[in-house]
């Protein structure tokens, strides 16, 4: 493989962002790229998935403008970019200014297009991989992404817990592999745990860096490992909550008031584990389980009792809680089903 320089160019002015995925964190996604002016390409399999991402985005972009005036009232709708405006950075890469245009700015939603195929995404030079929380799925995408995209492609994966060095290695670019745990929801989400592994360029990392900061995000670096900071402590904590639960130590009101009385968490494990998606969380832990080789990641009975009976938390109107006005029918397609994870 070419060892390439630091002084390789930015992004072209222009080129699109691609995510892979569009369930819930690929639209979340896709949001924060769009908000601050970038195109953007989102790429699933799913028909199901595509027909619905539309409205999830237009309802995700209502949402955070709502949350955001409630909580400062004199910020814009987006970061670094009003509602239908683009950013210091639109359509162009970190550092690149955007090339003056005398037609009107596209709205938000206008600048994102959707689409089954991943050769459509051959024009990006940063692609986002939010795909279910499985190693053969990440792998498989981004063995094809390695054919599609030009060698200047920097890969991002939104993995919750696989190490980044497992994904590069299926690439032709490790040294273009990186990790961004975005969370959820990441629009509202002021910063992004970003895994270097070894073979990460410091040129990728830069770039990385500089295109979150274009996003109104800190990026938290830290050394590749399973489950990374976040999730190798949060994916134990859950897996325990439920336990507590499952042994009838508490009910699930109790065990979420102590953490959010005793230690200031807003919200408790259980509740943080309806959002993610139960399904998610056992995925993580089932990766936890398979790096580390410790059993402490095993999904306790209650956990996987709620995965098998499809009661995955918010997204299927039951988990830990009952969520009826929020009932829909649970993503079950393979790319954008874990795009409902925490990270």
């Amino acid at each position: 493989m070419r060892e390439r320089k630091d002084s390789e160019p930015a992004m072209t002015p222009g080129a699109p962002v691609g995510v892979v995925g569009a369930g819930t964190m690929g639209v979340g996604v896709a949001q924060c790229f769009a908000e601050a002016g970038y195109p953007v390409v989102v790429v699933d399999p799913d028909p199901a998935a595509l027909s619905s991402g539309p409205a999830r985005l237009r309802a995700g972009v209502r949402m955070a403008r709502l949350l955001r005036r409630r909580s400062s009232p004199s910020t814009g709708a987006g970061a670094g970019a009003g509602p239908g405006g683009a950013g210091p950075g639109a359509g162009a890469g970190a550092g690149t200014p955007a090339p003056s245009s005398p037609s009107p700015s596209p709205s938000l939603e206008d600048r994102v297009t959707w689409s089954a195929k991943l050769p459509d995404l051959a024009p990006a030079l940063f692609v986002v991989e939010c795909a279910r929380e499985k190693v053969p799925i990440k792998e498989e995408i981004l063995r094809q992404l390695d054919q599609v995209c030009g060698p200047d492609t920097v890969f991002a994966s939104c993995t919750s817990c696989i190490p980044i060095t497992r994904l590069g290695s299926v690439t032709g670019r490790p040294d273009r592999v990186i990790g961004t745990h975005f969370m959820n929801p990441a629009p509202l989400k002021d910063s992004v745990e970003v895994i270097r592994a070894p073979r990460t360029s410091e040129w990728t990392v830069r770039r990385t860096v500089d295109l979150l900061a274009e996003l109104g995000k800190r990026a938290l670096v830290v050394r590749d490992a399973p489950g990374f900071v976040t999730n190798r402590v949060l994916m134990l904590t859950l897996n325990e909550a439920a336990a507590v639960l499952g042994e009838g130590t508490a009910d699930a009101e109790t065990v979420d008031r102590v953490f959010q009385d005793c230690f200031g968490h807003p919200m408790g494990p259980l509740r943080t584990a309806d959002l993610i998606g139960l399904d998610t969380v056992v995925d993580s832990l089932e990766v936890l389980r398979e790096f580390t080789g410790d059993e402490r990641f095993r999904p306790c009975p209650l956990l996987a009792r709620h995965v098998a009976e499809g009661s995955v938390g918010r997204k299927s109107g039951r988990g830990f809680y009952q969520y009826p006005e929020q009932r829909q029918h649970p993503e079950h397609h393979l790319v954008s089903r874990g795009g409902a994870s925490h990270g």
